[in-house]
């Protein structure tokens, strides 16, 4: 059993994690040695010292811009256990957007890797000298033009030195002082900090250690952004708090990366988005499942198929994530029914949670063992949900909620706060849904998102691109409604057409054709599998791939138009 807390503070929790675990592995690469609680204890020291030696002081703002690696974690425990608000800003971020923030945020130091230097040449904390650059350590020095105008940093040192100082400066703070604020581009456009308490968080994470049963010497295999708060609170925070070591990958979670990293950290636990999993079972499984005509005839059988799934796909993917998987969590977008199905046949340990950032992220989730097709789960402990302003033919309407994990409000936007809470302090999601007699939550899509049908009836896009993305050729799909028209955009999937046109050279005006095909087999299929009011009236090629949020949600706002692309019905 984990240590009890005192006082729901990252400061409370840090200060037990040190001393409880100090001999065990806590962070690293993976397939590389990982540091021990009492190393990153040395080192959050170090950082803490430096910072203070930059007259950086109690309640001051400091950025940190990184890719997810162990020196991340770090810097975020040392800026918020001495008191101090980490703004952590995705490294995929524009140039603009990153600057925006800095200057929003009154962020007064940066601590930022090297990938995203070129990035900042403008930013007024480079031009101070108010920077610690992130590359194998954390190294101290300044920036320097040269005479070809770029930037060079002139190091000094490296705080994860033994000899560098390193005073202990954790402090106690109150439950209620804020701990981070964190940046969203979200579906809307508009960048919104979001104020997060120490309670905020460390409750979140304290209270839903039982969900995966994170235990002392479990290892996580991390593969998201830390710079979001699923990420960070589940799968940091937790991890931290429970005893268990995080394990990074050096680039992005394709499969010549992540392979390898899941055969070697063997995790017990791993956080991801819907993308991930169905990929895998589109692009690897599914086709192996369905290679000859009888395994094919095989599959369409139900109970067949469920043996298949059960003794055959769902062991060698058990098998691939190392064989000992006891927690695959799966966040930010709903996943898809005919994989979901998959996976509960194959008996695979995944459970679908629920939240947002400005919700630390937890509302809703539940130990695999208990998951419910197509359901949340119910309301994490400490946290009540309601359902509001119901449909009375559908029985859906807006989850609300009240809790510990709910943010204190966006930064410097007292309006926008007040927008998001009820008259009797209920957060409102802005999300879809309904509560069944047992209190599990039901996701039906984002209130925004939901489209009005002729005669005043519920669509929902999330529930035809599920449809839609089942198909093998598509690899993403977005649907929106122009004028009166259902329309979908759709990315193929390249691999699969190569596949398919494997050996034959194609003039511009046939290739045209050929897809101009594929897209109307698409929408007649999908067309055939939804109700009337759902069908779709238009299909466009997506020929970049979507612009997506940190939560990798697809900026449904930059499509709600026809840009200048061929239309195909």
């Amino acid at each position: 059993m984990v240590y009890k807390l005192d006082s729901y503070t990252l400061s409370e929790a840090w200060s037990k994690s040190r001393v409880e675990y100090k001999d065990l592995p806590f962070l690293g690469y993976a397939g590389e040695e990982l540091i021990t609680y009492a190393q990153a204890d040395r080192n959050i020291r170090s950082i803490q010292s430096f910072l203070k030696s930059r007259d950086v002081k109690r309640g001051d703002k400091v950025a940190l811009i990184s890719e997810s690696r162990p020196e991340w974690g770090q810097i975020y425990l040392a800026v918020t256990t001495m008191g101090c608000t980490v703004v952590p800003i995705m490294a995929d971020f524009s140039d603009v957007q990153m600057n925006n923030i800095l200057e929003h945020s009154d962020s007064v130091f940066l601590f930022a890797s090297e990938k995203v230097g070129s990035k900042l040449a403008g930013a007024s904390l480079l031009k101070s000298g108010h920077l610690a650059l992130i590359r194998d350590g954390i190294l101290t020095g300044r920036m320097e033009s040269s005479e070809d105008g770029k930037q060079n940093f002139l190091e000094d040192g490296n705080l994860f030195d033994p000899s560098s100082p390193a005073e202990d400066l954790l402090c106690e703070v109150a439950e209620d002082e804020i701990a981070a604020i964190l940046y969203t581009s979200g579906t809307t456009g508009n960048s919104k900090g979001v104020m997060l308490s120490h309670k905020n968080i460390s409750h979140n994470a304290y209270s839903g250690i039982e969900i995966p049963g994170v235990r002392p010497g479990h290892n996580f295999l991390s593969v998201l952004p830390l710079a979001h708060s699923y990420e960070c609170t589940l799968g940091l925070v937790l991890p931290m708090i429970g005893g268990a070591s995080v394990h990074y990958i050096k680039g992005a979670p394709t499969a010549r990366i992540l392979l390898p990293a899941l055969a070697t950290v063997r995790p017990h636990h791993m956080l991801t988005v819907p993308l991930l999993i169905e990929k895998t079972y589109r692009s690897s499984i599914l086709p192996k499942l369905t290679a000859s005509p009888v395994l094919r005839v095989l599959h369409g059988f139900r109970p067949t198929q469920y043996l298949l799934h059960r003794f055959v796909a769902g062991k060698s993917l058990y098998k691939l994530f190392g064989g000992r998987l006891q927690f695959y969590g799966v966040g930010g977008a709903p996943l898809a029914p005919d994989v979901e199905k998959f996976l509960r046949d194959a008996k695979f340990p995944y459970s679908v949670g629920y939240g947002l950032t400005e919700t630390s992220p937890c509302l809703a989730g539940d130990k695999p063992c208990k998951s419910v097709y197509r359901a949340i789960g119910q309301a994490y402990p400490g946290v009540s949900i309601r359902v509001a302003d119901i449909n009375p033919e559908t029985g859906h309407g807006e989850i609300q909620a009240k809790g510990p994990t709910i943010m204190a409000g966006y930064y410097k936007d007292e309006e926008k706060t007040k927008e998001v809470f009820t008259e009797d302090g209920w957060f409102k999601t802005g999300d879809l849904g309904y509560l069944n007699r047992n209190n599990i939550l039901y996701i039906k899509g984002r209130l925004k998102n939901m489209i009005l049908g002729p005669n005043g009836e519920n669509i929902y896009p999330e529930e035809i691109e599920a449809v839609l993305n089942r198909d093998p050729l598509v690899e993403e799909s977005l649907v929106t409604r122009i004028g009166n028209t259902l329309v979908a955009r759709i990315q193929f999937n390249t691999e699969k057409l190569d596949d398919l046109w494997e050996g034959i050279k194609h003039s511009p005006e046939e290739l045209m054709r050929k897809k101009e095909e594929l897209l109307e087999k698409i929408r007649q299929s999908a067309n055939n599998s939804l109700s009337a009011l759902s069908r779709l009236g238009k299909m466009i090629e997506q020929v970049e791939p979507f612009e997506k949020t940190p939560s990798l949600k697809i900026k449904r706002f930059l499509y709600n138009t026809l840009h200048k692309k061929t239309i195909h019905k």
